[in-house]
């Protein structure tokens, strides 16, 4: 018997109404993230994903020549400023999601996007990215954990990817890996073929339920069909999927910021003692927000590195400023104080360049940088 429950309407604008529907069934599933038994791993947010590919919101990211609604960088900020003040793990895989989508959108491979695009945005095919190895994780190494050699069909991988959300629920995985001679390529790599050993994912500070792993690469043949961009130095530098960088971690640290505060400003309605730090946190926020969406615009930009670590410091300090003013109840798992907390612990390490480190270290230290 087919339900009679209407699908919703997609959300193509930030001011659409939808938007706002979809961001209270995120909040009133986030806490079934925090829940697992023991022994067992945290739930995969498979409703959350589904409700989002109903309301299009992966549409969002891609222009309308890939079936996408071809939001603007100022829109997507928005959109995702309110996704990630209602469920934080949903969105962060949704980044990586869309990461994958746009790398192969924006490809000169044209067989991989046509079979590729429309089952991932519908919500019927996951992908994800291996490509922190590439950026920040791992490069100090002297040889890369994930190679590449050519053979007569394609390309022998060989090694891992430390670090990629949703492994264990995709179907596809964007990969960076690196020649001997400095090249590297981006290839789409199908998870069931053989040699792709994925382990199980990682019991994580904040975002377990993202599924993040170390996905390992034993002498795996990819087809040359699945090639996005390379061989090439700095393949990564090439424009394949690059949009805004370190706009997108700074947006989701204020949406997280922002949740905490909001629950701050509702708490001091009945307590005069915390409408100061409430007020002046919320004007952080505003002030922030202002510079973000200024940026993305291209109105005024903000250098992005400096942006990310005020949008850190930020979620840092009001996430705990809410768990002192939850008190004790804020500590029992379950409140979205602590779990707030813990979020805001992984704007520490996520995509973080050495610089924004640097800069953090110094402010934490309270010492001038030299």
């Amino acid at each position: 018997m087919k339900s009679n429950k209407a699908k919703p309407a997609e959300i193509k604008s930030p001011s659409d109404p939808s938007l706002k529907k979809l961001c209270t069934s995120l909040h009133r599933l986030a806490i079934d993230l925090e829940i697992s038994s023991e022994g067992c791993l945290y739930p995969w947010p498979q409703t959350q994903l589904e409700l989002c590919a109903q309301y299009g919101v992966f549409k969002w990211f891609l222009e309308e020549r890939y079936g996408g609604f071809g939001w603007n960088e100022e829109e997507l900020a928005l959109g995702y400023l309110e996704l990630s003040s209602v469920c934080q793990t949903t969105t962060f895989i949704i980044t990586q999601l869309t990461g994958a989508c746009r790398r192969i959108a924006q490809s000169l491979n044209d067989c991989v996007r046509d079979e590729l695009l429309p089952s991932l945005l519908s919500g019927s095919h996951f992908s994800t990215v291996g490509i922190s190895h590439l950026t920040t994780s791992k490069r100090h190494l002297s040889q890369p954990v994930l190679r590449a050699m050519e053979i007569e069909k394609g390309f022998l991988l060989d090694g891992f990817s430390p670090w990629v959300t949703g492994a264990t629920q995709a179907d596809t995985i964007v990969v960076g890996a690196e020649f001997g001679d400095g090249r590297q390529i981006l290839i789409v790599v199908p998870t069931h073929i053989p040699g792709v050993k994925i382990d199980s994912p990682d019991q994580l500070v904040a975002f377990s339920s993202s599924h993040t792993s170390r996905v390992n690469f034993e002498q795996v043949e990819v087809d040359a069909k699945w090639l996005l961009a390379g061989p090439t130095e700095n393949v990564m530098s090439r424009g394949i999927g690059a949009r805004t960088g370190g706009y997108q971690t700074c947006t989701l640290a204020l949406g997280l910021a922002g949740a905490a505060i909001e629950f701050m400003i509702a708490e001091s309605r009945n307590r005069q003692d915390i409408v100061p730090p409430a007020k002046a946190l919320k004007n952080q926020w505003n002030e922030l927000r202002k510079m973000l969406l200024d940026s993305t615009s291209s109105r005024q930009v903000t250098r992005a590195e400096s942006l990310r670590q005020q949008c850190n410091s930020l979620a840092l300090r009001a996430t705990q400023a809410s768990l002192a003013v939850a008190k004790g109840s804020g500590f029992v798992f379950g409140h979205p104080a602590g779990r707030w907390c813990r979020e805001a612990l992984f704007f520490m390490v996520w995509s973080c360049p050495q610089s924004v480190i640097n800069g953090q270290l110094y402010q934490l230290a309270e010492i001038l940088p030299e």
